[in-house]
């Protein structure tokens, strides 16, 4: 990847995209600023946002859907104490700029505080994770459409069972813009694209389904041939093993989860637990427990916005905070929480840049970027070869969790049961029952191959969707509860 230097790129484009086809400048979001702090606020931004997406579907050889949206505009935010205002508006003017400013100052007292607006405007540097290109344009309409045509073709080529094919194209190319009452200006230039591919296949009247995919912050250049026959290989794999699967059984057992997107688990029962808002309330398992032994010896768990060119990495976050690595359980001892600028500052502890917004029409709370635990020693098939009795799940579907008591339901998608160490049959109908807190001192051993997932992650939280990555190596977990079907 060819490093850039954001602030002169990303923060010029955004400025003619954002800013000058509508008569603003930086003079003008300073007089919108200084409108809210006639008022007792501590701390007030403007997130401006263009984003031009577009979706493509095929089904039976068909293309059965076409989309292309744009949508821009700016969300105009004031904070006094735990307090937040929040006016957005999608006309991008300065006549609603100021009255979405001067909406925002309704959680204020009257009369001026001792928090200041600064008086100029400095440019803030973030990272350089992804190349600021669009990447709607790197292939025509044409071209997508015989992408899709592509990954269609070898799915159904892997297998004579395949019975049905549907591929999906999604590229999104999404331009902010942030201005802080501190001072700070800051930009950034997101592509983003991804390939869904869904396969049926049928066996003696019985029919079951397999999924894959993938993407990141890059170009459509990505989905080579040999990217997509991996997409085709993955989805058609899973599909013939659920053909063959029996129904689960139920009970305590060990499980010994796979590398790479299981660590979904990990995100949804530990990782929303360990985010900031939560734990200002003291709403979350993990509250106060700071210093304190929430998992296994061998555990680390972080947060890392800075992987160049992965789903969930960001330049700066929506605060305009460059993104970084955050080491939250180290070792099994809980280290830190993931912080937006509000929840830091109420907390008294760091921003760690994971201040994330579904749009400029939403406001920004702390999120996570891509979650996973690193890897440890233990060889992946010595892990196997040590479980007498248990499940391996290679592949999860959906889930539930309660981030008050960290309990989870999670439906494993494909999972095989392992005998004498080796593994025996596939299995369907797996749904594993615990608590994060739990199952995180239930750890046992750690693979040495720790893998990221290919690029499909979305966290929903509060009704915002984000793009996420997830990750972890190869783990035993003991004395699991599984609820199956047998």
């Amino acid at each position: 990847m060819n490093p850039f230097e954001p602030n002169l790129s990303s923060l010029a484009v955004a400025r003619d995209i954002l800013l000058t086809p509508f008569g603003l400048d930086e003079d003008k979001l300073l007089k919108a600023l200084g409108t809210m702090f006639t008022h007792k606020v501590d701390y007030a931004d403007l997130y401006f946002q263009s984003t031009k997406s577009e979706g493509w579907s095929l089904e039976e050889g068909i293309v059965k859907t076409g989309s292309f949206s744009i949508d821009q505009g700016v969300g105009v935010r004031a904070v006094s104490g735990d307090k937040t205002a929040f006016a957005y508006s999608d006309d991008i003017s300065e006549r609603a700029l100021l009255e979405a400013a001067a909406a925002t100052r309704t959680i204020a007292r009257a009369g001026s505080g001792r928090v200041k607006i600064a008086g100029r405007m400095l440019a803030q540097g973030g990272r350089s994770l992804y190349l600021p290109n669009d990447p709607l344009a790197s292939l025509d309409a044409t071209a997508k459409v015989q992408l899709l045509e592509r990954v269609e073709k070898m799915a159904r080529a892997k297998d004579p069972r395949v019975v049905q094919v549907m591929a999906g194209l999604a590229g999104e190319y999404d331009v902010v813009l942030v201005l802080r009452s501190d001072g700070v200006l800051a930009a950034d230039i997101r592509p983003l694209v991804r390939v869904s591919l869904t396969v049926i296949a049928e066996q003696n009247g019985r029919r079951e389904t397999g999924s894959a995919g993938g993407g990141g912050r890059f170009s459509y250049d990505y989905f080579s041939d040999a990217v997509l026959e991996q997409y085709a290989t993955d989805a058609v794999n899973s599909a013939l093993v659920n053909l063959e699967a029996r129904p689960a059984p139920a009970g305590p057992m060990t499980i010994v989860l796979g590398p790479g997107w299981p660590g979904i688990l990990l995100h949804e029962a530990i990782g929303h637990g360990l985010e900031g808002d939560f734990n200002r309330k003291g709403s979350s398992a993990f509250s106060g427990c700071i210093g304190e032994r929430v998992a296994a010896k061998g555990v680390t768990v972080v947060d890392d916005g800075t992987l160049a060119g992965r789903r969930g990495s960001l330049n700066i976050d929506d605060e305009g905070n460059p993104t970084q690595c955050t080491t939250l359980i180290e070792d099994g001892i809980l280290k830190g929480y993931i912080q937006d600028t509000m929840n830091a500052r109420l907390m008294k502890m760091p921003v760690t840049g994971n201040a994330r917004r579904e749009s400029f029409a939403h406001l920004p709370m702390p999120r996570m970027t891509n979650t996973y635990m690193l890897g440890g020693d233990k060889d992946p098939g010595e892990i196997l070869a040590s479980v007498k009795n248990g499940l391996y799940a290679v592949n999860f579907g959906g889930g539930q969790v309660d981030i008050t008591n960290g309990k989870f339901v999670f439906s494993a998608s494909e999972a095989y049961m392992i005998e004498n160490g080796k593994l025996s049959y596939p299995v369907k109908g797996a749904t594993l029952i615990g608590n994060g807190p739990d199952v995180l001192n239930r750890v046992s051993m750690i693979g040495n191959d720790m893998r990221l997932d290919s690029g499909v992650g979305v966290c929903g939280k509060e009704g915002q969707s984000v793009p996420v990555g997830v990750g972890q190596p190869t783990l035993r977990l003991d004395g699991i509860t599984v609820g199956g079907t047998a």
